[in-house]
């Protein structure tokens, strides 16, 4: 007898889809986050590797006890055991060690979050969003300013403030899509132009009568009131500059994954030609997404005036405000493919690495610039997978037996 529906009609025959978690299982079986994941780890384990080896050779103490390796090997192992794991150690405890020393975690990461969404986004839709540093100091320009120039009550000082920030980071940015839709200008050409311009704007404006703190003759702003200040969380420097980094990073995601205009991003960047083809315009999605990519990055401009700094207060504005925010947004943009999620992981690596650093110099003797070359070897070895398989050939092995695994299923 023939299955009937409740209705009285034949009951379909078509199996029922896959549930989200055998999707998911499908996912990591298919290679590609398996991939990425174990080339990423690889590439930190090897970055470390070869930081233990410039540890050992640049310290003479350590690299002289090797002259002992035919006739004493335990003392240049000893030696360079003991400078390897109190650099590491001393690494690992300034990172996350104490809740204050993941607070710092946190504060340093999350500009680093914040600008890596914007040059991510940028990749995602074909742009190589070199003017991040740009969009952050107009961001952090037109916090600060509202921030010192405006009375507003409590809560919508710090409200318009920050989307002053982001305006100032998206109007940025919007300039260099207008001038790469309109004028077939290229983005990375423009972008770079647009942070010297922003730079020495941001050093003009230190020098007039709105900018410049009364009484002082260097170049440097007014304070900014509590009422335009981040709050913090405890006495620990977790502020709502992290939070508001791990909401932006969910609504890029978001956007990709889930919208119209995300689609249209993610066809532009991957065939402009057939994105055209399809009735999609171009010359639109590189303009929205040149702002949303600037204001993303005065998201992270912002933070540098708007929260609290280590002194407890925000830092005036002034010239070199923002750091270096707007290029090593680039590495954790690479880091993390370009993903929202891996951008957040990437951007908490560093900032883990910047937190810990200081108490890697403090505790172990071992110089901060170090934390420097070991992000330049994380980010050199996960460009070159190839590499890392090469080195490591085990990974290989299993990149090779978790793609078959995908296939069949």
């Amino acid at each position: 007898m023939s299955a009937t529906s409740v209705e009285g009609g034949p009951a379909s025959a078509t199996p029922p889809g896959p549930s989200f978690g055998q999707r998911l299982l499908g996912v990591f079986r298919g290679g590609g986050l398996w991939r990425e994941a174990a080339t990423t780890a690889a590439a930190i384990l090897l970055a470390l590797l070869v930081g233990a080896i410039l540890m050992i050779v640049s310290d003479p103490d350590v690299a002289g006890q090797w002259a002992y390796l035919f006739t004493a090997p335990h003392l240049p192992l000893a030696a360079s055991w003991g400078k390897v794991w109190g650099a590491y150690s001393a690494l690992f405890v300034g990172a996350l060690g104490s809740p204050t020393a993941i607070a710092e975690t946190t504060a340093r990461s999350a500009p680093l979050i914040a600008a890596g969404l914007g040059v991510g986004l940028g990749f995602r839709a074909g742009l190589f969003n070199i003017g991040a540093q740009g969009q952050a100091i107009w961001g952090a320009v037109l916090a600060a300013y509202v921030g010192f120039a405006w009375q507003l009550p409590l809560g919508l000082h710090l409200l318009v403030a920050i989307l002053g920030g982001l305006l100032g980071g998206a109007v940025w940015g919007g300039i260099v899509g207008v001038l790469k839709a309109k004028a077939g200008a290229h983005e990375v050409i423009v972008t770079i132009m647009m942070n010297y311009i922003a730079m020495y704007l941001l050093a003009w404006l230190l020098t007039t009568s709105a900018f410049q703190r009364p009484g002082r003759t260097d170049p440097i702003s007014p304070e900014l009131p509590a009422s335009a200040t981040m709050p913090s969380f405890g006495l620990t420097r977790f502020h709502l500059g992290f939070i508001l980094a791990v909401v932006a990073a969910v609504a890029v995601w978001w956007l990709l994954e889930r919208s119209v205009l995300g689609m249209q991003i993610r066809a532009v960047g991957a065939n402009p030609h057939a994105a055209r083809t399809a009735g999609m315009s171009e010359a639109r999605t590189t303009i929205i997404t040149m702002a949303l990519a600037g204001g993303l990055a005065g998201l992270a401009g912002l933070m540098s005036t708007l929260a609290p700094a280590p002194s407890g207060v925000p830092t005036p504005l002034s010239d070199g405000v923002v750091g270096s925010v707007g290029f090593d947004a680039i590495t954790v943009a690479l880091l993390g493919r370009s993903h929202p999620i891996g951008i957040v992981f990437a951007g908490l690596l560093f900032g883990a690495m910047n937190a810990g650093g200081l108490a890697m110099q403090s505790m172990a003797q071992t110089p901060n610039t170090l934390v420097y070359v070991l992000q330049a070897l994380i980010v050199l070895f996960v460009a070159a997978p190839k590499l890392v398989s090469t080195l490591l050939p085990f990974l290989k092995g299993r990149l090779r037996k978790a793609s078959a695994t995908g296939g069949e299923a």
